[in-house]
Order: C-alpha cells, then sequence, then structure tokens
C-alpha cells in the first residue's frame, strides 16, 4: 500500500463512517501511524440518504472526502481499497491494493441492509443504505412515471405509481411522508396529463406498531401524520416475497407494485477471517467486550453498527444508529493510547441523547430522555441536530438553503435521472 515504516505503533481503520471518523479525529493528535481503509473516498451522512432518494437534496451535500477529514494530521494515511480478508495470526490486512500489517486494528464496517436470507426480495426490491443505491431508487421512482405516461393498461399504471416501502422504523417512515408530499405538491405540476391521484403509497409493517423503540405517544402521532398525508399504514403484515411484480404476504393481502424499498433490518457488513461462531453475534455483528476488543483477539478492536456489546440495558448490543459508533469512536481513541502505554482502559457507557423522525413538513417526533413532544417544534429540532452533525461548513449551508428553498416553494429540485436505471416493464401489463 506505499504506507512508509514507522516508529509509531500503526493503527488501522476499516471503515469511513460515523465510527472511524470519530476515532481518526481523536487520534488526531497522538504519536501513532494511522491508515484508515475505505471501499469509497467519502464519508456519507446516512440519515439524509431518503432525501436523495427523493429529489430533495444532491448527494454531494450529505458526502464528504475522506481525505479531506485527515488534512493536516500528521502520520494519517488513506487508502481506497476493498477488505478481503483479515489475517488474525499474521496481523494483518489482505485488500484487493495489497496487505497492510496492524499493531492495533478497528474494525467499523457498519451495517448492509438485511433481506433475512430471502433471495428473491433481494434480488428485486430497492435498498437505500448507500449514496448509489439512493440514487439508483431515484432515478427508478422518476422512470416510473415516465413510463405510466406510455401507457394505455389502467393495471400497469397503477403497479407503476404504487410505492410499497417494508419497514416502520425511521427509514420507512421518513421515506414515507417525503413521497407523500411528492405526490401532494410536486406530481400534479411535473405530470398534467396523468392522474396522479391513483399513486399510493403504502408502509409495512410486521409489528403492531411504527417506530418500535420510540415511546407509545411518539408511534402514534407518526402514524397520525402518514394516514393525514395519504400513506395506507399495514401494521402486524409480514412481507414474504417480490417478485419484480407482486409483493405476497403471510395474509391475503397483495400489491402489485413496480417500486418496492426494502427498510426492514439492518447486519453488520461483517469481514472475513472475523467471523468465527465464537466472534459473531446476532444480526451478524461481532463480539466485543466493555473496551470494544473483539472476543478472543485483544489487539483487535470493532465500533458502531458492526459491535455487539451486551450489557444489562442492551443484552442484544447497542441501537444501530450514529450516536453509539460517534461515543465509541471518540473513547477507543483515548483507550488506544491507554494501551500503547500501559495505562488502564475505561469501560464505555452509552449515553442515549434519544430518538427523533420527520414525517415530513412541519410534522416530526422527537424522544429526549424524558421529553417527549412532536409537531412543529419537533421538525425543528431535527432539521438543527442534522445540520449540526453534518461533516463540512459547506455541506451544512447547502442542505440549510434547500431545505428553505423547499420549504418556501414546496418543490424538489433534485428530481433528476443522472443515470438510469433499467428494469423491465413488460411484466406488468394484465
Amino acid at each position: 500500500m506505499n504506507i512508509p515504516l514507522s516508529s509509531y505503533p500503526r493503527i488501522v481503520i476499516i471503515g469511513g463512517g460515523f465510527g472511524g471518523v470519530s476515532l481518526a479525529k481523536k487520534l488526531s493528535k497522538q504519536e501513532v501511524q494511522v491508515v484508515l481503509i475505505d471501499r469509497n473516498n467519502y464519508h456519507t451522512f446516512q440519515p439524509l440518504l431518503y432525501q436523495v432518494s427523493t429529489g430533495g437534496l444532491e448527494p454531494d451535500s450529505i458526502a464528504y472526502p475522506l481525505r479531506k477529514v485527515l488534512i493536516g494530521y500528521d502520520n494519517f494515511y488513506f487508502r481506497l481499497a476493498e477488505v478481503d480478508y483479515i489475517d488474525t495470526a499474521n496481523k494483518k490486512v489482505n485488500t484487493n491494493i495489497g496487505d497492510i500489517s496492524f499493531d492495533y486494528l478497528v474494525v467499523a464496517t457498519g451495517s448492509e441492509t438485511n433481506f433475512f436470507g430471502n433471495k428473491e426480495i433481494e434480488k428485486n426490491a430497492m435498498s437505500m443504505k448507500s449514496i448509489p443505491q439512493s440514487l439508483n431508487l431515484r432515478s427508478l421512482i422518476l422512470e416510473n412515471f415516465e413510463q405510466a405516461l406510455l401507457t394505455d393498461d389502467y393495471h400497469e399504471r397503477d403497479a407503476l405509481m404504487n410505492f410499497v416501502i417494508v419497514g416502520g422504523g425511521p427509514t420507512g417512515v421518513e421515506l414515507s411522508g417525503a413521497l407523500a408530499e411528492i405526490k401532494k405538491g410536486i406530481l400534479p405540476k411535473d405530470y398534467p396529463d396523468l392522474d396522479t391521484r391513483r399513486a399510493q403509497i403504502n408502509i409495512v409493517q410486521g409489528g403492531d406498531c411504527l417506530l418500535p423503540g420510540f415511546s407509545a405517544q411518539a408511534s402514534k402521532k407518526a402514524e397520525d401524520f402518514l394516514e393525514k398525508l395519504g400513506v395506507q399504514v399495514w401494521k402486524g403484515v409480514r412481507v414474504t416475497g417480490y417478485d419484480g411484480k407482486t409483493v405476497t404476504t403471510k395474509t391475503d393481502l397483495k400489491f402489485d407494485a413496480a417500486t418496492v424499498v426494502w427498510a426492514a433490518g439492518v447486519k453488520g457488513a461483517g469481514i472475513k477471517g472475523l467471523d468465527a461462531e465464537d466472534v459473531i453475534a446476532g444480526g451478524n455483528r461481532i463480539n466485543v467486550n466493555e473496551f470494544n476488543q473483539v472476543v478472543g483477539h485483544p489487539n483487535i478492536f470493532a465500533i458502531g453498527d458492526i459491535a455487539c456489546m451486551a450489557t444489562e440495558d442492551n443484552p442484544r448490543g447497542h441501537p444501530m444508529v450514529a450516536q453509539p459508533a460517534i461515543q465509541q469512536g471518540k473513547l477507543l481513541g483515548e483507550n488506544l493510547v491507554n494501551l500503547i502505554e500501559n495505562k488502564p482502559m475505561k469501560p464505555f457507557v452509552y449515553f442515549d441523547k434519544g430518538s427523533m423522525a420527520t414525517i415530513g413538513r412541519n410534522k416530526a417526533v422527537c424522544d429526549i430522555k424524558k421529553f417527549r413532544f412532536q409537531g412543529v417544534f419537533a421538525w425543528f429540532v431535527w432539521m438543527f441536530v442534522h445540520l449540526f452533525f453534518l461533516i463540512g461548513f459547506r455541506n451544512r449551508m447547502v442542505v440549510f438553503i434547500n431545505w428553505v428553498y423547499n420549504y418556501i416553494r414546496f418543490d424538489r429540485e433534485a428530481r433528476l435521472i443522472i443515470r438510469p436505471y433499467k428494469r423491465d416493464y413488460g411484466q406488468f401489463k394484465d
């Protein structure tokens, strides 16, 4: 990899997400050599991916160059690479551009969509865990409406304008709300020769409530917001298949839909070499102790979504969201220095800052400690928090200006088909 030799201990970080970036910043002034490896040369602000999918933002406003994160840091190196295997015995990371040895390794690979072994759904449904996937979804949504203009078959036209979002967590709820606002405010203007009133947005949740993990008050309010926007909420319905045309469930309920988004679960983005039975926990996450050390590997650590730190309050590990990753990254930066200097490490204690989700214009729900609030104020809090955690002043300004413009004009300027996402529409003819 052309990394120069150094007398400092080498710390290799795999993954430039919230955890990896937080750790890299914490190590910036320490006497260590840090090598950050990622398959992309940018950090993605994943909470706003749904706005890229629905034309509210361009992808460059929620992405930030990883090399720019490391500017001015001594002994920091970035390599664009795909990790193939971790050779734990020889303390090496094997990648598609070569091998690199390490003194300490930190796995911060994050998570990926969990289809729970359903290959049919994995093949035909859309995911929304990365910028390329979000751009694909944006193109598909717009192409479906363009195709709907070209058909005289009512069944095919309805299927092309039918959206099914599987999963009632924050991603599913926020995407459903955004699509409902597009149906209400944008589609009638963009497609005056198409009866867009027939467009349907369905959110299907296997459990008995939306936003599991939120308070019952927030869950009920989110459902009310969605229904007022015209979203059809289906609870207690488990999706079993999608062949590219028809969504099947465990009940008699079926949907003919050209756009199905799978937001029903995530799992750890694992790496070969750290996949032994005693290492892997549920959800393909890596078992770690209270110092984020991988079980049986004192020089290897895991943080963020990929790490499963079982505690009394979180027996299945911490929530797979940004805050645990950020907090673990910061503390691990201190603990690695303590470990190198033979000082005791500090155990990780998660500070839950709350949960929030937006359902559209002036509509959001917030659970922050003992405070529960919904509506306009919650919407402003949601916007402030997301702007604060975006990396880069330019990104904050671009997102803020886009939000103000969209709010005033009730518009989404980024509804562009930059790269077509082709599919066979013949199957929708009945």
